[in-house]
């Protein structure tokens, strides 16, 4: 069966949570989408996630959280991703990590949607091998056959390392798109093997920042190299910034379109009609 799915990029503090709720209703009736998947690493003050806000998020019509190199900032993280099978971390922390690096879950119409999320290792902690987690969770969910969808969330610091994943899943994921780096890229495309592709789907929050921080401290630290503080999220109308797709009988992608809604960047809502 044919899905619509969003992807919703990283939200970043208390204005990247009331973009969420203000936006994600609305858009999620208006192009009838069958999954939402966003990455909330960065929800709680910019660092890390509560059970608490998971649990807003998953209220609002949220289906799964991913989450990255920020998953155990709060420390709570470590007890209750045990116990919230909608949220996952890198699957490819080593072995004994807690929580789980994917999921399947069921959409409201019976279809079945595989996510992982996973970490590059340039420029970031020394996890495992993406790529070998990557083969593992495909090769035990193949697409058409096991799921009937497959998104992969790579949290990564470099474009070269996720464009190596989004061609290493080609015509085995539905959607490849890459997370941490928060400006939203231009090269939303369909890889020669049928699998969507963003290398990054930006931010959910305000871009009158540096990357979602207010101003003063990131600019001291590099005018000066000297901190004088902590990151604070920065506290203006955010900007919710993801990728849509829309996937065939198959599973592999047939549309894909950016989406940004709302704050200072300019608004791209999915090229799809209104009804599927």
């Amino acid at each position: 069966m044919s899905l619509r799915i969003l992807f919703i990029g990283d939200i970043v503090g208390r204005t990247g949570r009331a973009a969420l709720a203000r936006h994600l209703p609305d858009l999620r009736a208006r192009f009838a989408f069958d999954f939402v998947v966003a990455n909330g690493e960065n929800a709680a003050g910019g660092f890390g996630i509560t059970e608490a806000i998971c649990e807003e998020f998953l209220g609002l019509g949220v289906d799964c959280i991913t989450l990255g190199n920020h998953a155990w900032d709060q420390k709570e993280a470590l007890v209750f991703i045990e116990r919230q099978p909608r949220l996952i971390r890198p699957a490819n922390y080593p072995a004994g990590t807690p929580g789980r690096g994917a999921g399947l879950y069921e959409t409201r119409k019976g279809a079945r949607v595989l996510v992982m999320n996973l970490m590059g290792r340039i420029y970031m902690d020394p996890l495992d091998d993406p790529f070998a987690a990557a083969d593992r969770e495909l090769d035990a969910c193949p697409l058409g056959e096991v799921c009937d969808a497959a998104i992969i969330d790579m949290h990564c610091e470099v474009t070269s390392e996720k464009y190596a994943m989004g061609h290493h899943a080609d015509g085995r994921a539905s959607l490849v798109v890459g997370t941490h780096t928060h400006v939203p890229t231009a090269d939303a495309q369909i890889l020669a093997g049928g699998t969507a592709f963003q290398c990054d789907a930006g931010m959910t929050g305000d871009y009158d920042s540096v990357i979602g921080m207010t101003k003063d401290e990131p600019l001291q630290r590099f005018t000066r190299r000297i901190p004088t503080g902590r990151f604070q999220p920065a506290d203006g109308e955010a900007t919710l910034c993801g990728v849509a797709i829309e996937t065939g009988s198959d599973g592999l992608a047939r549309k894909i379109s950016p989406v940004r809604i709302g704050g200072r960047l300019k608004t791209i809502l999915p090229d799809f009609n209104d009804q599927p």
